[in-house]
């Protein structure tokens, strides 16, 4: 058995389990009082949420031809370092480990302990250890094998599917036409909206889609990922794309318009509404198990990056040494750990994720013109090709550029930070390929 060998065990009900369950986080329980107040307009709600479902879906079918011309562990990484560089690459597993995926793990698991402080009072030091806990736990989880990852993957995003069906299916059934919502006006026309308030409410939304990619890093450990990938993430996205238009029907079947655009917590004010002073706690154990969820298969994808930059020799070599027993990258899943918990620990994660998380979009764009360059590369073989080419790559590259810009607009001095630090990795990057080089000829000699 190679030492560099990776477990093929991840299969379609797993990888779309993946797409699903690490796109439904907490989000959806906060993120369409953020659209709504953008966009007072019942009719524009929906279509908010309806375009950021097809733009994700349109990245999605970018990403599926991708992950059927290049096979190997390591998704995004590896387009953009095909596309265009190996420094292309590296800047994206740059930001990945620092800041972008580290701080979504550090994020999430606070959610998760904020939660369980409300169900079991724990304090700010309980509810640290917990954030921390559930980190290190599922990174143990992972470590043991991708087939227990992806299986409790599985598991929590069926369970967390079904739950919110329940939810929804309640909200209609229980919440009859005589609601306080059904007395209230339908808010404000389409047209009256300004152009500003709809792309801001459209990237609030495309916010709560984040993490279709994910699903692209474990193409080694993914059975026929040539076939497999693609239809994972078009299954995912449409699936998602569905709950969350279904999910804001039923808020604002049972919650007025206003009242949705002025919550800070509109998945527990619903709650309250539809089952009494109880609701809150019902809500707040399915965001604990939907979190749970889409923390498992975000420490799961993660690492594949860095084994496979540490392959390619962009990383520390002991990054990319497979488990002996486990076949699974075992130091880069606890490295990525520990730092996970040093920013959930301080807090940090705040000011560097916030700041640099408009980021992943230059990446999206970039894949999408990527893909255009490697259509002209000859001698490439797909097993799946994107339909509507090139109008929906060059619409997705469009809009993942519009989204940067408008962000830079309205947070010009946030965005150059986090610019900065993206940009860090560029000095890096040429040092270590010097450093690297200089050790390779001194071997050779």
């Amino acid at each position: 058995m190679s030492d560099r060998r990776l477990q093929r065990a991840i299969r379609l009900p797993h990888a779309t389990a993946l797409v699903i369950g690490t796109i439904i986080g907490a989000s959806i329980f906060v993120q369409p009082s953020e659209v709504t107040g953008q966009v007072p307009s019942v009719a524009g709600v929906f279509l908010v949420w309806l375009i950021a479902g097809a733009l994700t879906l349109s990245g999605a079918l970018v990403c599926a031809e991708l992950a059927s011309t290049f096979t190997r562990t390591g998704g995004v990484y590896v387009y953009l370092r095909e596309a265009f560089s190996p420094a292309a690459g590296f800047l994206w597993g740059w930001a990945m480990f620092w800041v972008m995926h580290s701080g979504i793990i550090a994020a999430l698991a606070v959610v998760f302990a904020r939660y369980t402080d409300f169900l079991i009072p724990i304090g700010e030091v309980g509810s640290k250890a917990v954030a921390v806990g559930v980190i290190l736990v599922l990174s143990g989880v992972n470590i043991l094998g991708v087939k227990h990852g992806a299986r409790v993957q599985a598991l929590f995003t069926v369970g967390k599917l079904l739950a919110i069906l329940l939810i929804i299916l309640a909200g209609f059934l229980l919440a009859g036409p005589t609601s306080d919502a059904a007395a209230e006006p339908a808010g404000a026309a389409l047209g009256e909206v300004p152009l500003s308030g709809f792309v801001a409410a459209l990237v609030a939304a495309l916010f709560a889609f984040g993490g279709w990619h994910m699903v692209t890093y474990s193409s080694e450990e993914t059975v026929e990922p040539r076939r497999t990938i693609p239809r994972a993430l078009f299954l995912g996205t449409t699936i998602v794309t569905a709950t969350y238009l279904a999910m804001n029907a039923v808020y604002l079947h049972v919650l007025p318009l206003e009242t949705v655009a002025g919550s800070t917590r509109v998945a527990a004010d619903f709650a309250d509404r539809l089952f009494g002073r109880g609701g809150g706690a019902v809500m707040s154990g399915l965001v604990v198990f939907s979190v749970f969820g889409a923390l498992s298969g975000i420490i799961l994808a993660g690492p594949r990056v860095y084994y496979a930059m540490a392959a390619d020799g962009l990383a520390f070599r002991w990054l990319g040494r497979i488990h002996p027993r486990y076949r699974t990258p075992a130091r880069a899943i606890a490295l990525q750990g520990l730092w996970a918990s040093v920013l959930a620990i301080s807090g940090t994660y705040r000011t560097l994720f916030s700041r640099v998380v408009y980021t992943e979009w230059i990446f999206f764009g970039l894949l999408a013109v990527g893909l255009i360059l490697l259509r002209r590369r000859p001698n490439l073989e797909r097993g799946y090709s994107i339909w509507g080419y090139p109008v929906i790559p060059v619409l997705f590259a469009v809009t993942s550029f519009a989204i940067v810009t408008q962000h830079i607009g309205t947070n010009l001095e946030e965005s150059m930070f986090g610019l900065s630090l993206v940009l860090i990795g560029v000095p890096v990057y040429y040092l270590w390929v010097r450093t690297h080089d200089r050790g390779s000829e001194r071997a050779g000699e």
